[in-house]
Parts: C-alpha cells; structure tokens; sequence
C-alpha cells in the first residue's frame, strides 16, 4: 500500500474517534484519554524557590542601606545640631570727599558710620535639656561681641554665659531655656579608620543644617584649627581626620557615626586639598563637661609652657633625647616657678616617658589641678629632676 493512502486511511480513523470522544459516544470521553495520557508521563513535583513562609518572613526584613542610614541619623539628630551667630557693632572706614570751592582743603574727611552686624558664623549641638551648647572656642573668641543661638525651629536665644576651655578648641554656651533635645555622645576611642561619618553644620555661615557623609580617614592627627571669620587658630592634637565635607561656617558642629552617635566636634578644613575636614575627639568633650558639671568651669591641670615635640627622627638627626621642647614658659606659672627653662627637652612625667606617641599635653590631661609632678629634663648634656606643683588656668569665662 502506498505510504500516501495509509496516511490518509490513519487520518480519517483519527477525525472519526474524536467526534465519537467529543459526544461521549460508546462511553469514550476526553477526559478518560487524558488521564491515561499523563499517566504515562513521569511523575515529578514542581516546588517554588522560595517557600510561602520565607516569603512572609522576607517581607518584615528591613533593607538597610547607606541612604537609610543616614536619613535616619539626621532625622534624630537635627532637632539637637544649632547656629551660632554673632552680634557686633563695628565702624565703617572714613570717606574722603573732594570740594575744589574749599579754601581752606580740597579733601575733607568724613568719619564713617557705626555699623551693626549680624551674622551666622559656627554651629553648636546640644548636650543637656536645660541649655547647655558645645561649640569650639575659635567660634566665639571675641570677647566683646555678643553671641546668639539658633535652633532647627528658628527659635533665636541670647547666650547668656560662654566658657573657654584653656587646653582645647571647645566652648561650652549656656542659654535660658529648658526642654532641648540633647545628643547621644559615642565613644571616640572605638572609632575605625572606613566607618561611616556624618557632619551636619551651618556651612559658610549661611545654609544651615547642612548635611555632608564621607568615612574616618585617620586618626591621631595634629593640626592649626581657625575660624575665617574670627581670625583666631591654634595647634590641636590626637584630632579625627574625616572625608565628610566641613565647610566654614561648620566649626562646632558634631561629627556623627551611622548610630546617630557624636563621636566629634567639627573644627577645620584643610586649605590644601579636597575632602579632608578634621574633628576634635568626642571622649575629649565628655571629660571636659563632667568637669565642667563638677565645677562650673573648665578646671585643667596646667603647667605652663609651649613646646614642640622632638620624635625619634629628629633626635637622632640632632643627637638629642625624644621629649617636649620647651620654646616658651609662661611667667608666674608652675613650670617658671619649679624651674623649667626655654630649650629644656622635658623627657619624662613621674613615669610616664615623653615620645612620638606620648604628648606631654596627653599626660599633663590625666592630672588633677594641685598634684605634684617629677619632671625629668634634659638640659645642657645632663639629666635634671625638678618638682612642679600643677594649678589651673583661667577658663575664659565670659558673660
């Protein structure tokens, strides 16, 4: 038989059964075909990748990311972050006019007018419900001005009193008010070179609670802190190195990790480069406010004398020990009356020696205002040993 006609022949067989199937002719149905179909097929169970539960669970976990993380710090802390602004009376510079018609002169010379000023310059955080505001001392180092600060709701407040802490870059401003938010204070001792940073600051005097991220670049750093607007600086120790921009206008600011905690207190920029602000430690400020809440002031041990550090290097080089180099001694201070001279090399405090990684500032902080300390010094070739009695120094209270 041709392969033409049995196809045909296996054709019509087919049409016809499945018309007979369709009606339900002699019992014969679809459904009994199937079922004998997928009998036939190998049975297998299709299981979903991810079951209901874990669906379920998946739904009530929280994806953190660097974006949360830091809307969340700045939702906490912005309500405790304020302006510092600054109120002084200066005069403009005397105009000279020109009249020809003047027998007398042809310039005669106008005194210019007295001008008030009024203008943001730092930021501040708070550190207790009832007013208490830290900042850094360059922010408000004009004594003669009159000082103002500003919360996150635009409520303005007078500061009433300012304490100078002598030893550091760090004022405290006190204001009549009560019910403020403070800060969490964090630990700056566990802070990791890479952790996330955060600073929130009036930048430039003039955009205020702005915020900037970047991460710890360093630690242990030393540093001439100032203020553009006030003209003051000085040399910081042991400062935080962060990537976080910090503008002018952001000195006093806190500097935060992804907990919300402070862990700084923003103090200064670097002129030569980009993104490398720097922080003073905040485990500095909480010895210095304990101290202050025990006091009413910021009582430090204080010796008396500037110097630079000589560090292992440099002495090799110039056949000296390492130590403090003393370039200065403060008249009528402890170290002019126990006898430290200018060029002494102070190499040891009590036990502790004098090296790259030990300031004499860092062991003078431990002590207490009336401990008596041994001095070991390096003078002309030999090894003197004097006694100095530690006193405090005037915090620069003002009010």
């Amino acid at each position: 038989m041709k392969p033409q006609k049995l196809f045909l022949i296996v054709a019509v067989v087919l049409l016809i059964s499945g018309g007979l199937m369709r009606y339900g002719a002699f019992g014969l149905k679809w459904s009994a075909f199937d079922s004998f179909a997928l009998s036939l097929l190998p049975k297998f169970e299709l299981k979903s990748q991810v079951s209901k539960k874990t669906f379920e669970e998946s739904e009530k976990v929280k994806v953190v990311t660097e974006e949360s993380v830091v809307i969340d710090v700045v939702d906490k802390v912005s309500p405790s972050v304020v302006t510092v602004g600054i109120t002084k009376t200066r005069r403009a510079q005397d105009i000279f006019e020109l009249d020809p018609f003047n027998p007398f002169g042809p310039f005669q010379r106008r005194q210019g007018k007295a001008q008030k000023l009024e203008q943001d310059i730092g930021s501040g955080f708070i550190v207790s419900t009832d007013g208490l505001i830290v900042t850094n001392k360059h922010v408000v180092s004009d004594t003669e001005a009159k000082y103002r600060v500003i919360t996150k709701d635009d409520k303005t407040y007078d500061v009433e009193k300012i304490y100078r802490d002598p030893v550091n870059d760090l004022s405290i401003l006190k204001i009549n008010t009560s019910g403020l938010s403070p800060v969490d204070l964090g630990d700056s001792g566990k802070i990791k070179v890479g952790q996330l940073a955060i600073a929130i600051g009036t930048a430039l005097g003039e955009f205020r609670h702005t915020v900037t991220t970047g991460v710890v670049s360093g630690v242990g750093r030393g540093i001439t802190a100032g203020s553009p607007f006030e003209g003051a600086s000085e040399h910081l120790d042991n400062v935080i190195q962060t990537s976080a921009a910090i503008n002018p206008g952001n000195s006093g600011g806190p500097l935060l990790n992804s907990s919300g905690q402070v862990i700084g207190v923003n103090t200064a920029i670097s002129s030569e480069g980009q993104n490398i602000g720097f922080a003073l430690p905040i485990n500095v400020v909480k010895d210095a406010i304990d101290n202050f809440n025990k006091t009413g002031q910021f009582n430090r041990p204080f010796l008396g004398v500037r110097y630079k550090t000589v560090t292992k290097e440099i002495g090799v080089l110039n056949d000296l020990p390492e130590g403090a180099y003393v370039i200065e001694v403060v008249s009528d201070s402890p170290a002019d009356k126990g006898g430290v001279k200018v060029e002494d090399i102070i190499t040891k405090i009590d036990d502790s020696r004098l090296s790259g990684k030990t300031e004499l500032a860092e062991v003078i902080s431990k002590k207490k205002p009336g401990d008596t300390v041994t001095l070991t010094v390096w003078r002309d070739g030999k090894e003197v040993t004097l006694k100095v009695t530690l006193t405090t120094q005037d915090s620069g209270e003002s009010k």
